[in-house]
């Protein structure tokens, strides 16, 4: 009499045997790495300035420009680092931080593991992967929590960056630098291999920011 053992060898040997003769299976997938793989989809270049001329309405044209500039606003490069509850996100799906972390009171991360403690002054390509790297700036840190930026309309986000009371106390001079020079907005035109970046270029978004204030700053509807 077989022993339960034997039986059981018997049996993994014929479903073995059942599946080599059926259609080979290829091995599961992985999972999604802690950091982004290559992303895909296309992301045409900004618009430039003149293209909004012909529209003789000049809060027609403000609104215009600010819905163009909006597609480096309201992209994922950016909004990542815009979360309404201090939690950095990660892609282009927008996944929560992976490992766990918080931004903390002043966004550099918590007590014990500051942001710094990955994210060095550029991006670190990590040793032995393809297309993988953990994202680099001077500057890296979360937005404040009142320029929270995740979940919000483009008409919402524009309001937002006008008042003074949301924005840091600054004024659309400001605004208009912190948007074409800061090296941690140019980030987005630079994410590393694998990453989709923003469109355009820094100098062309700051551009239309430029023009997007000099027609009165009007803002999308809500």
């Amino acid at each position: 009499m077989k022993t339960l053992p034997s039986v059981l060898l018997a049996l993994g040997l014929a479903l073995a045997l059942v599946g080599c003769k059926g259609k080979t299976r290829e091995p599961a997938p992985a999972g999604p790495a802690p950091w982004e793989r290559t992303e895909t989809g296309t992301n045409p270049p900004l618009q430039p300035v003149s293209r909004f001329a012909s529209i003789e309405d000049a809060k027609a044209r403000s609104v215009a420009l600010f819905t163009e500039a909006g597609r480096v606003i309201t992209h994922p490069r950016c909004t990542n680092c815009h979360p309404p509850d201090g939690v950095p996100r990660q892609g282009l799906e927008q996944r929560p931080h992976v490992p766990h972390v918080t931004g903390g009171a002043k966004g550099h991360g918590m007590p014990g593991l500051p942001c710094a403690s990955c994210h060095q002054v550029a991006n670190t390509r990590l040793v032995g992967e393809t297309l993988q790297s953990i994202p680099g700036n001077p500057k890296w840190a979360l937005a404040p929590v009142e320029m929270a930026w995740i979940g919000k309309s483009l008409g919402e986000i524009c309001e937002q960056l006008k008042d003074p009371q949301r924005n840091g106390g600054h004024d659309l001079a400001f605004i208009h630098h912190h948007m074409a020079e800061d090296v941690l907005v140019g980030w987005g035109w630079a994410p590393g291999e694998g990453r989709q970046p923003v469109p355009g270029t820094q100098k062309e978004f700051g551009e239309l920011i430029r023009a997007w204030i000099d027609t009165g700053a009007h803002c999308p509807a809500r």
